[in-house]
């Protein structure tokens, strides 16, 4: 779906007549900036989801100008999310949608008589609770549902090993095109990354022999590398369902995709692999969400530290 399209359909964001300070007049030219700059779709639907909870807080206390806005206003409106229930990570997200919006208009605006209000805000703490991973257990019973030789099968076998083998992002996976895969190297461009940064991830040999095999069965011409039964690409519906239905055959509760992103950065540490070099895997641009995924490590870490007590060796040496 268009940006424009969302913002034309949603009249809490559309722009009124040009009054300096009007907020939702400046709120709608800050999407198109958005747009000219050619942000991500997913940005923008970020900026306008979190923005327009925003606008509607406001009108609840009847502010109309961008000036009226306080450090209070904004602590209320925190205060207001977490209270209907938001989690911290998603007040956060609020927050940081206004964090960009303020000091975007101050910059256009540079009003000699206003202070910008996000700056008396700090910015509320995300707990870094663990993040459960999908298992490999669970993995493995979801494969055992793809077990005849249809191209159906062979596709949603190749997903559920592609998501662990490279810990891509739905959307990521889903815009693949049959050219950004090197079958025969393991090989995948991911063009379309988060902040519209690509980077390389890699198949390894099993998950790309059961891909070139899906892809052999094909009988169409579409670039997509996956598709539905009826030749079209494949989209987030579809593929939540595929996961839905096949943890409904083998009895389970369904995972969703980004539980398989959790398991591939637990997997790769496990295996060895340093956070830096997962990071970047994983198209990260901070370690803290993967030091969130890393929590489940602890007990293989307090057993490593275990095992190699400088204490405890010194201690066997004397012995």
């Amino acid at each position: 779906m268009e940006t424009q399209a969302l913002t034309q359909a949603d009249p809490i964001l559309l722009a009124g007549s040009p009054v300096d300070g009007n907020i939702l007049t400046w709120m709608e030219r800050f999407l198109r900036v958005c747009r000219s700059r050619n942000l991500a779709q997913g940005t923008l639907e970020f900026y306008i989801k979190k923005l327009k909870g925003f606008t509607g807080f406001r009108g609840s206390l009847s502010i109309e100008n961008i000036r009226q806005i306080t450090p209070d206003t904004i602590r209320e409106f925190l205060v207001f999310l977490e209270e209907k229930g938001h989690k911290a990570a998603g007040v956060h997200c609020h927050y940081r949608a206004i964090r960009t919006l303020l000091p975007w208009y101050e910059f256009e605006v540079e009003p000699d008589d206003w202070e910008n209000p996000i700056r008396g805000v700090k910015a509320p703490i995300v707990p870094l609770e663990p993040l459960d991973p999908v298992s490999i257990e669970t993995i493995q019973l979801l494969i055992g549902t793809c077990k005849t030789d249809s191209l159906t099968n062979f596709r949603d076998h190749s997903i559920l090993l592609f998501l662990l083998d490279t810990g891509v992002r739905m959307p990521e996976l889903l815009s693949l095109n049959k050219e950004d895969v090197d079958i025969f190297t393991g090989t995948v461009i991911i063009r379309s990354g988060k902040g519209r940064k690509p980077r390389n991830v890699y198949l390894g040999d099993r998950s790309r022999q059961l891909l070139r095999r899906y892809l052999k069965q094909r009988q169409d011409f579409d670039p997509a590398l996956l598709i539905t039964k009826s030749g079209t690409r494949l989209k987030q519906n579809g593929l939540q369902m595929m996961l839905r239905r096949r943890s409904a055959q083998a009895d389970i509760s369904a995972p969703s995709p980004h539980d398989f992103r959790r398991a591939f950065a637990l997997e790769r540490r496990q295996a060895g692999v340093d956070i830096l070099r997962i990071s970047k895997l994983m198209g990260h641009t901070s370690l803290q969400v993967l030091n969130r995924y890393l929590k489940q490590a602890g007990e293989d870490l307090e057993r490593a530290a275990k095992m190699s007590s400088p204490v405890d060796l010194n201690c066997r040496r004397q012995e």
